[in-house]
């Protein structure tokens, strides 16, 4: 049963209120212990001792999944950000199987499904599934897993235009990339994901020229891809441009949000929040300078 629109609105004015906001950007400047406890102030954690940085995040990354099971407005909206875990999982899953590792150290926070029932999936046959041949590379089996999810989730997501929209330009990003990344058009075309605006022939074409097309996202990850080609630098910038679209999407929007969007909207920011707090911690127990730490946060506005 949908939860009523304007009384999940009403919740997320309120938790808004507890987003860190702009004072992330003060904490690269500070030692890990002055940024633990102004996170202890602001209650981030949920009362989990700050000494205990991972317990910190897991409670936080804990909070926010029940929000997202508690208080998504359809089903396509929970799976939106709920279903890629299964597919991660599962992955992980197979590849352990396959090389007879263990797969805790690989497996994120459940989804949809526990990893018990990924577990019986793998063992009994699932049409989530993805068809893999026999000798299949890593790289192989990482794209088909990608493609087996995001045809589920155009599917689930199919009467949902904005979720729909996201994904379609999600996958042109991402296949924007692989073709940057990729060693020839024949190896591109082999890992490519379905459901873009882009047209296949179209998209190796574009890492190779100066031409620009599509919406705005598109053209500044061409943009960000080419310029660090052309230094002989990682894809850094155009993959954190493809990682957080989403949030910049409905930040621009932000004054004219109606319906379900501030549900998306929230839980896109708090993800980013989430993020920029394990990067800050991990990079100032590592020493990393204040300035190089901010380069690497994401979705602050």
């Amino acid at each position: 049963m949908a939860l009523d629109t304007l009384f999940t609105n009403g919740v997320i004015a309120v938790k808004e209120k507890a987003l860190l906001g702009e004072k992330i950007l003060r904490f690269p400047e500070m030692t890990v212990q002055e940024v633990l406890r102004a996170l202890s102030e602001s209650n981030f954690g949920g009362g989990a001792d700050p000494r205990d940085t991972n317990a910190l995040l897991e409670n936080e990354e804990r909070a926010l999944d029940t929000f997202i099971r508690t208080y998504a407005p359809t089903e396509a909206d929970k799976a939106y950000f709920l279903l890629p875990r299964d597919f991660h999982n599962l992955k992980a899953l197979y590849k352990a199987t396959l090389l007879s590792l263990e797969p805790e150290p690989m497996l994120a926070p459940e989804g949809l499904h526990t990893v018990a029932e990924l577990r019986e999936m793998l063992e009994n046959g699932n049409p989530l599934l993805p068809e893999i041949e026999e000798g299949a590379t890593g790289a192989e089996i990482g794209a088909a897993f990608d493609r087996a999810m995001f045809e589920e989730l155009f599917r689930v997501c199919r009467g949902r235009r904005i979720l729909k929209k996201l994904l379609s330009v999600r996958v042109d990003l991402l296949n924007l990339l692989t073709a940057f990344r990729a060693a020839d058009e024949t190896e591109a075309e082999g890992l490519y994901l379905k459901g873009g605006t882009l047209r296949t022939e179209d998209i190796f074409a574009l890492t190779a020229s100066e031409q620009t097309v599509g919406g705005k996202e598109i053209v500044q990850v061409l943009t960000a891809a080419r310029e660090a080609r052309g230094k002989g630098l990682p894809f850094t910038e155009a993959e954190r441009i493809a990682e957080t679209f989403e949030e910049e999407y409905f930040f621009e929007r932000r004054f004219a949000l109606c319906d379900k969007e501030p549900f998306l909207y929230y839980v896109l920011r708090r993800r980013s929040e989430i993020r920029n707090i394990r990067t800050i911690l991990v990079c100032l127990n590592a020493g990393v300078e204040a300035k190089e730490i901010k380069k690497r946060l994401v979705g602050v506005q």
